[in-house]
């Protein structure tokens, strides 16, 4: 019998445990804050995509695009220029992330009722009834930034910290937690279309051709979580990888779980803010058998295997499972995460506030 490899093991169960973790949080950071409150991200309001079924077509199509698109620039021009200008944009993009996310994790160390009695600021522009730019924030916020520059500033200048396993999660896990924050599948439908078409865009470039695994092991940019396989965390042997679509695509999907949950219970009378989360729970609970049934063929067969070939089926069987059981599946799948169109009259402003808007105005109070 062979001894068992503890250093490999240990980088499956730090990547399962990171990938799990960005999902749980993120979902939460999914849903919608409470009416009349104040939100965790400085309390501004923020557009959220939601992602239809029609969007969902397409999500296959643009990947399998953009894919292309990449290995074709890496076969004939290289890796250097394409790595330095994805480098300049990841690194700028994840300085507001990692900002964004830093708010998010004080505000849940620190809880909501202490974050309130910071002092509020805002700054808003009007022009002939318009708001043009409203910005918002509390004092913390403002203590966060420098820190939340670091990050990219060690990972883009220094040539040791760029392959540092630290940063990369660091930036990674921060991308992960605003996406699944701000983007929204409005349906069950909608997910289960979106992670059939992956389901087979990812068999294809993985298993039909060499492309997904030519391109993700090329481009040195924080779009994957990575584990040393190493007790002592050394990368001697290098890591364990996981994109970061493998985290984002089905963390939706769960994302959304939690939401219909939170939909349930607010369709109800309760008292407090608990609810309880069937939906949500055996989605995560399905996730990671799948993240554990992905590593193990991966392990024996010591090939790369592209994840959401048994993602996708475990997170779309948990919901049926579990709808069909609670006797819910056609409420379920009906149901719309998706806001109500607008009517005619929403967006007319008070009279007294269209007056002082006209010629343009702008505002600064606490």
């Amino acid at each position: 019998m062979e001894d068992i490899d503890w250093g490999l093991l240990s980088s499956y169960a730090g990547l399962l445990t990171l990938a799990s973790t960005s999902i749980y949080l993120g979902s939460f950071g999914s849903l919608p804050n409470p009416k009349g409150s104040e939100g965790e991200e400085g309390d501004e309001d923020v557009d959220v995509e939601m992602v239809s079924s029609e969007d969902a077509w397409l999500f296959p199509l643009i990947g399998s695009g953009t894919l292309l698109g990449l290995y074709t620039i890496i076969q004939y021009f290289g890796k250097e220029w394409i790595n330095w200008l994805l480098g300049i944009y990841f690194s700028i993009a994840g300085m507001g992330s990692v900002w964004k996310s830093s708010i998010s994790l004080y505000v849940f160390l620190v809880g909501q009722n202490r974050w309130k009695k910071h002092g509020k600021h805002t700054f808003t522009i009007h022009k002939d009834n318009h708001k043009i730019l409203s910005l918002s924030w509390r004092m913390p916020t403002l203590f966060l930034l420098p820190l939340s520059i670091i990050p990219s500033a060690l990972y883009t200048f220094s040539a040791t910290s760029r392959k540092s396993v630290l940063l990369t999660d660091i930036l990674s896990l921060s991308f992960s937690h605003n996406a699944l924050s701000l983007l929204k599948i409005d349906s069950f439908k909608t997910g289960t279309i979106l992670l059939t078409g992956l389901f087979f865009y990812d068999i294809w470039w993985v298993f039909g051709t060499r492309v997904m695994v030519e391109v993700a092991t090329t481009l040195d940019v924080p779009i994957k979580l990575l584990w040393p396989k190493s007790m002592t965390l050394s990368d001697s042997r290098g890591f364990t990888m996981l994109g970061l679509g493998d985290v984002v695509i089905p963390g939706a999907f769960i994302a959304l779980a939690l939401r219909y949950d939170y939909h349930r219970f607010s369709g109800q009378s309760h008292s407090g803010s608990q609810f309880s989360r069937p939906y949500f729970y055996v989605s995560l609970s399905a996730y990671v058998a799948g993240l554990v049934t992905t590593l193990s063929v991966m392990h024996f067969f010591g090939k790369a295997q592209p994840a959401l070939l048994y993602l996708s089926p475990a997170c779309i069987l948990s919901f049926v499972i579990t709808a069909f059981c609670r006797g819910e599946l056609s409420e379920a799948w009906d149901w719309s995460d998706a806001p109500p169109p607008a009517s005619k009259d929403q967006g007319a402003g008070d009279p007294m506030e269209e007056k002082a808007a006209e010629g343009g105005s702008s505002e600064l109070k606490d």
